[in-house]
């Protein structure tokens, strides 16, 4: 196998919570006045940090959301995952088969990682290797997170795998000087291409690309 070490980020690859999330957010924003469509709400804020994801909601709706808006969202969303959520087809399969170090880098915070691979399973492949950008202070686009979980592993950030779903998150893979795979289930694959991903549709093609690395 070509690569060392393989970084995943979290929503979207490992568990299906982005849909999930802006669904949530969609239902949240219209009782404050704010009308979003499903798939506006995933091309606004697939991969952004939450701080971000806010002010985008606040300049929509021309005022400030209450200060409880991202605790109640963090709630109704685990809500949500506690009867909803399940792995991404296929992923367990590629955690399971894989025989060099691997982890997950996520946007998010380690609450809510561990929340979601907790409730589909997956905790069990990263023990002690789950990044958080809220414990790292680098959030993507920005690579350091990525350097960060290199640097953890002690793989060259050159010798390792990114799968990721968003563009800020290929962007930070890039940054950093790693190899990454865009996973574009469903999803416009363009715009990651553009940003310099390999692109896959289905998890069960991801085994094929980690060993020979298509370019």
């Amino acid at each position: 196998m070509k690569f060392q070490a393989v970084i995943f980020d979290c929503d979207g690859v490992l568990v299906d919570s982005e849909t999930l999330a802006c669904r949530v957010l969609v239902e949240y924003v219209a009782e404050l006045g704010l009308t979003l469509s499903l798939e506006e709400a995933i091309g606004l804020f697939k991969g952004r940090k939450m701080a971000e994801c806010v002010a985008d909601v606040e300049q929509r709706l021309g005022r400030a959301v209450p200060n409880s808006f991202v605790p109640n969202f963090r709630v109704r969303c685990a809500e949500a995952f506690q009867t909803q959520l399940k792995p991404i087809p296929g992923v367990e399969t590629v955690l399971h088969t894989l025989s060099v170090p691997f982890c997950v880098a996520s946007s998010g915070p380690r609450e809510k990682m561990e929340l979601t691979l907790g409730i589909t399973g997956l905790l069990v492949y990263f023990e002690n290797r789950i990044f958080s950008a809220y414990e790292v202070g680098s959030w993507k686009p920005d690579p350091g997170l990525f350097l960060h979980a290199a640097q953890a592993l002690n793989i060259p950030p050159r010798a390792c795998a990114v799968v990721e779903d968003s563009l800020p998150g290929v962007q930070a893979g890039v940054a950093a000087g790693m190899t990454v795979f865009g996973y574009a289930a469903g999803a416009d694959a363009a715009p990651l291409i553009a940003a310099g991903a390999s692109v896959f549709h289905d998890m069960d093609q991801l085994l094929d690309l980690l060993f020979t690395d298509v370019q």
